[in-house]
């Protein structure tokens, strides 16, 4: 009898263990085949036209090319251009609103048909998309707001609403007291608009913004602001990052510090380390913009004005809230 029950209790681990695998095998092939399925296709093709004999010419201009965000902008747009028959030009805006405007320049100076743009500068790029409209080409205004009536067609998110949405949750989870660190983008028109939704929000709740520091919306500056930002304050309970590059920055800081244990953190925008830290649980929440939409429905936009058609001035795209409960349905979102 001796024997029989290590052999028992071994038997009992070696079947604890192949069920511990097989659930594990089974939550992989789960999520890798929601990653599989991809975005919602777009709801519809803009029908596509001749122009000059030829497919119709849009010139894309994102704030960048690093940010999974932007590229899936461009994927969606790309989606829309290849059934439609479009052609499609993209100029990468590096972060930089002159370089931006040039880029607008270029596009009208080629004679493109339609310009899509995500402003760094939302004033900045005004004179450019006035010179766009003086030349007969039409421009949507994607993601971030221009507010100016040379715009045909603005597609996006109310940011400062996403803000709101993301510091109620926050408020849910502190009970409405503690201190939040900040990692923003200052020169970002879009970022400063989630910023100040946040924290008037989470103010107004009872918390208090301990600080507030700039990633200027590049990853390697992020992570260097926000390793700052947690080593000056080692009792933060509560953190908030306001973009892609920002929450990249910040996750790897959490945990290059070990502070997965002892600090909350919500943000903008999913990435491979933002689904880390939800699925770990240390990330609360993120406000998912559906990028996917905003491509389709900005090229629609785009398609429709270039041949001469009519565009709603307006397309609202909403917010989605990933939690650590629902993160799987949002998988694909990791794909470009």
């Amino acid at each position: 009898m001796r024997r029989t029950v290590p052999a028992v209790v071994a038997l009992g681990l070696l079947l604890t263990t192949i069920g511990c695998d097989t659930q594990a095998r089974r939550e992989i092939e789960a999520e890798e085949k929601a990653t599989e399925q991809g975005p919602p296709p777009p709801r519809r093709i803009a029908e596509s036209c001749e122009v000059e004999g030829r497919a119709p010419k849009i010139g894309i201009v994102p704030i960048n090319l690093q940010a999974l965000f932007f590229n899936q902008i461009i994927t969606g747009a790309k989606t829309v251009a290849a059934q439609a028959g479009a052609h499609v030009q993209i100029v990468n805006g590096e972060d930089d609103s002159t370089k931006q405007a040039n880029a607008v320049d270029n596009l009208v100076a080629d004679r493109y048909d339609a310009i899509i743009v995500d402003a760094v500068d939302t004033e900045g790029i005004k004179p450019a998309i006035r010179r766009a409209k003086d030349a007969g080409i039409p421009v949507v205004a994607v993601d971030a707001t221009v507010d100016d009536p040379a715009v045909s067609t603005q597609v996006g998110t109310a940011n400062a609403e996403g803000g709101r949405q993301i510091a109620d949750a926050l408020l849910k989870i502190s009970g409405g007291g503690g201190e939040i660190g900040v990692v923003g983008a200052l020169n970002s028109t879009v970022q400063n608009e989630r910023q100040k939704g946040f924290t008037d929000r989470a103010t107004a709740g009872g918390m208090k913004i301990k600080n507030v520091v700039d990633g200027r919306n590049v990853q390697e500056n992020a992570q260097t602001a926000a390793e700052n930002l947690l080593t000056g304050a080692p009792d933060l309970p509560y953190a908030y990052a306001t973009g892609e590059p920002a929450l990249i920055g910040l996750a790897a800081a959490v945990v290059s510090q070990n502070r997965t244990e002892d600090l909350k953190v919500v943000g903008w925008d999913l990435s491979t380390q933002a689904m880390d830290g939800l699925r770990a649980g240390w990330i609360a929440g993120v406000v998912q913009q559906n990028t996917f939409s905003f491509g389709y429905e900005s090229m629609n936009a785009a398609i429709d004005l270039a041949c001469g058609r009519s565009a709603p001035r307006n397309v609202p795209v909403p917010t989605q809230i990933v939690t650590p409960a629902n993160v799987r349905d949002y998988l694909y979102y990791l794909e470009k």
